[in-house]
């Protein structure tokens, strides 16, 4: 059995669709600004298919990454027709169902041997967050919702150019990364929710072929890189 997931870990690799994030030389505090040193040299990628690959384009969501020997980080620019969000918004405590509004999510896996486990990051327009550690072969007590990374999580809402940005930076601890060095390689799938039932978008950066997000064997990679 662990020889068929080795197997199958190897050939994910070998077809996923990669992105990259770009080192920092230390930690920064955490902004919003697409267009600061934190964000300006990281190379984007887009979340813009939904879940069985149609096209997006109205709701076509761009992502950037960078990195430190501690924190992952990552910044969504997301365009919106419609926000679709939670009364009575909380910064301070997890919002469990966020996914059930707006939201920006990442999931992120390091087991190459064992794929069906992955810790998952959600950040709302509104600055709620909600994190998670899931196990699909071993499910955890209430859904791995007890669990917290530590992550940080902040948000804004253009009105005016009808853009919300959220951005998160998740310890490496916590994705279960030891030493990050250029070259490692995470697992990981990006992903939007958008508007309100029963029309609400949902937009990937690699389609999952299936009416839930939760399909690792469709997460492409990122590589930690040499900063600029």
């Amino acid at each position: 059995m662990r020889y068929a997931w080795m197997l199958l870990a190897a050939a994910l690799l070998a077809s996923a669709a990669d992105m990259e994030s770009r080192r920092l030389t230390a930690d920064v505090a955490l902004n919003l600004d697409p267009s600061s040193p934190l964000w300006s040299a990281a190379s984007p990628v887009y979340a813009e298919r939904g879940r069985r690959g149609e096209a997006e384009p109205e709701s076509r969501t761009e992502i950037r990454s960078r990195w430190t020997d501690r924190n992952l980080y990552l910044l969504y620019a997301s365009p919106y027709q419609h926000l679709y969000l939670k009364p009575n918004p909380s910064q301070t405590t997890e919002t469990n169902h966020l996914w059930d509004w707006d939201v920006a999510e990442a999931f992120i896996g390091t087991e190459f041997e064992h794929i069906g486990h992955y810790t998952e990051y959600e950040v709302s327009p509104q600055g709620e967050w909600v994190d998670l550690d899931i196990d699909r072969d071993h499910p955890k007590a209430q859904g791995g919702i007890g669990w917290n990374s530590g992550f940080e999580a902040k948000a804004r809402i253009d009105s005016a150019k009808k853009v919300w940005y959220a951005a998160m930076r998740i310890p490496f601890q916590s994705i279960g990364v030891k030493n990050p060095a250029p070259g490692t390689k995470l697992r990981i799938n990006l992903y939007r929710i958008e508007g309100p039932p029963p029309d609400r978008v949902h937009v990937t950066w690699q389609p999952t072929q299936s009416d839930t997000f939760h399909v690792p064997e469709a997460f492409g990679t990122m590589t930690l890189a040499d900063g600029k």
